[in-house]
């Protein structure tokens, strides 16, 4: 019986290890990938263990030089400790070749690094490349790695705030103030903070719109994030309909894209109204944005194939560093 050495990356090496110039790079190459194989991919699943608890398994199989494998977390809500991540879990990769697991990092860490950076993808391939104000909703984890992420791939000169609980703003205000040479700005009005945004990144917890079309100036980019499940909605039908929609993938949005499926429901759209795949937009197979005036959607429900090419990207830099996360042995 052979050994097998699984290399084990908590989220502090997760967070060492994972650039966000280097995700961006690994995201938009996996979503080219994604969109080129053509591999069905498995969609994810979702168990209710309670009131606020989730069980999610998350398979995928990504390009050869990544691999496969799958995030298995819980998403349990926990007010009694605020701040703390609701996302636990690890991301396990497979060599593709061999079939012997490779890595297992932390899913927390993981997540919220590589979400921020799918939608910079998103937005480096859709928004008008002279935008110079970006608006973030909500307060959250995702709120400050957006903030992260996107300014990596416009050159923003003023950054937007909106948060339901505008002490929290407050404070993500001052400490995304921090080292930053653009102005950042809390604003307790919402439809204020959207009407003079370029690009729009709505990362709340919310069942309920936050964003509504009618506040969006013409050539608005909209990056729609923190629903990834049917039911909660965070951008109103009209701006769905209004929109040139293009989501990570398309089997998924199908079925678990919360405000397109709204807004097929009510009859407004048809399954045609997804243009395409964000990966098909980077592989110059349909257009994505197409003059300055147009309103741009992207919708994020997030893809293992991120996490398995964010996880990749992890060890390779631990690997070539020659500082190794801790190993855990088993016999084969």
């Amino acid at each position: 019986m052979s050994a097998v050495n699984l290399a084990v990356y908590g989220a502090d090496e997760v967070a060492r290890w994972l650039d966000w110039e280097g995700c961006i790079a690994v995201v938009r190459e996996a979503m080219r990938g994604l969109s080129a194989e053509g591999i069905e991919q498995p969609l994810r699943s979702i168990s209710t263990l309670g009131a606020g608890q989730l069980f999610a398994l998350m398979p995928g199989v990504a390009a050869n030089d990544i691999g496969f494998g799958a995030k298995v977390i819980s998403v349990f809500s926990d007010p009694a400790r605020e701040g703390r991540s609701r996302h636990r879990g690890g991301v396990l990769l497979f060599d593709r070749l061999s079939g012997e697991p490779v890595c297992l990092a932390d899913a927390h860490e993981i997540t919220r690094i590589r979400t921020a950076c799918a939608s910079a993808v998103a937005t480096d391939a859709l928004a008008r490349a002279n935008s110079r104000v970006l608006a973030i909703f909500g307060t959250g984890v995702q709120a400050e790695a957006h903030f992260h992420a996107l300014c990596r791939v416009r050159s923003f000169e003023r950054v937007i705030l909106w948060g339901r609980d505008a002490q929290k703003a407050r404070a993500l205000c001052d400490l995304l103030r921090t080292g930053s040479d653009c102005e950042v700005t809390v604003v307790t009005d919402p439809a204020a903070a959207a009407a003079d945004a370029d690009v729009i990144c709505t990362t709340t917890s919310s069942a309920v719109p936050v964003l509504k079309h009618v506040w969006l100036k013409y050539g608005t980019h909209v990056n729609a994030v923190g629903s990834s499940f049917p039911g909660p909605v965070e951008v109103d039908d009209d701006l769905v309909v209004a929109s040139r929609y293009i989501v990570d993938s398309r089997r998924s949005a199908l079925a678990a894209a919360a405000e397109f499926l709204k807004a097929r429901a009510a009859g407004l759209v048809g399954d045609e109204h997804i243009v395409a795949e964000i990966g098909e937009v980077l592989l110059a197979r349909v257009a994505g944005r197409q003059d300055d005036s147009q309103l741009t959607l992207y919708k994020s429900l997030g893809h293992v194939v991120q996490d398995l090419a964010a996880s990749a990207y992890v060890h390779r830099r631990a690997a070539a560093s020659g500082v190794l996360a801790h190993e855990s042995s088993r016999d084969s």
